[in-house]
């Protein structure tokens, strides 16, 4: 806080005295990413940079909040052990629970008692709309299932998702955009569904696949680097076979 308040105050950063809490959101977007692609990369060095940098952001809101006379850092991590403490009755208190689903159960419980949430109208109220759509998703679903609101085994999500790509071929007949894209949107849901009931984190496994198209895809392109040819002139049988040899690389 000090540095902050060096690098805000007279003689300081100009850039940094400029900032508000929305010039500043998208940094924290983009650092919660990267430490996201930090804990994926299992470096414990980068990882812990990457927790700092994450940090910053809370800090430098803090800072901005208490020049402006709302809020400072201690209140924030004050609001935060007072929760901590309030959702975890069964440690702090005389609250027994048998598992975990139970323990989520009751936080979610506890979630819609607090004053800060009565305004809220539906318990999925609570999910920021800022939220990419693939784990605005899966926290919808994981809401609903809490309330009973969920399919009785992952089979059944299966059989689900193969109604879908049935729907979504007969909204290709149509030529439709908007009735494609509903049938799209109906059969990534069913699919982060799937991911759920086996306790995938979706998002996670979305990662991976792209990382292993791009390490595999990557491969061409250093095959028509050497062959000394552009992409567009490798015929798609060559692309097909050099594809399906980078499988098998480490």
């Amino acid at each position: 806080m000090k540095i902050m308040d060096t690098l805000r105050g007279p003689g300081g950063c100009p850039w940094d005295m400029e900032q508000d809490h929305k010039s500043i959101m998208k940094c924290l977007i983009e650092e919660t990413y990267e430490l996201a692609d930090a804990i994926d990369g299992d470096d414990v060095e980068i990882l812990k940079e990457e927790l700092g940098d994450v940090f910053l952001q809370v800090v430098f809101h803090s800072a901005i909040a208490r020049d402006s006379g709302k809020f400072t850092l201690d209140d924030v991590i004050t609001v935060l052990c007072d929760k901590l403490v309030y959702r975890h009755p069964h440690v702090f208190g005389d609250v027994s629970m048998r598992d975990s689903e139970e323990v989520i159960k009751n936080w979610e419980r506890l979630k819609r008692k607090e004053t800060t949430k009565k305004e809220r109208e539906s318990i999925l109220s609570g999910i920021p709309a800022t939220l990419p759509a693939l784990l605005a998703a899966l926290k919808i679903q994981s809401v609903v299932s809490r309330v009973g609101f969920d399919w009785a085994a992952p089979e059944g999500v299966v059989d689900k998702i193969k109604e879908e790509i049935e729907e979504v071929h007969d909204a290709m007949g149509t030529k439709d955009p908007d009735r494609m894209e509903d049938e799209i949107g109906d059969l990534i849901f069913s699919v982060v569904n799937l991911a759920r009931l086996l306790k995938i984190d979706p998002e996670s496994a979305l990662r991976r696949t792209n990382k292993k198209f791009t390490r595999r895809f990557f491969e061409i392109e250093k095959a028509a680097k050497a062959q000394n040819i552009r992409l567009t002139d490798m015929p798609l049988a060559e692309k097909d076979r050099i594809w399906e040899a980078a499988k098998y690389l480490k």
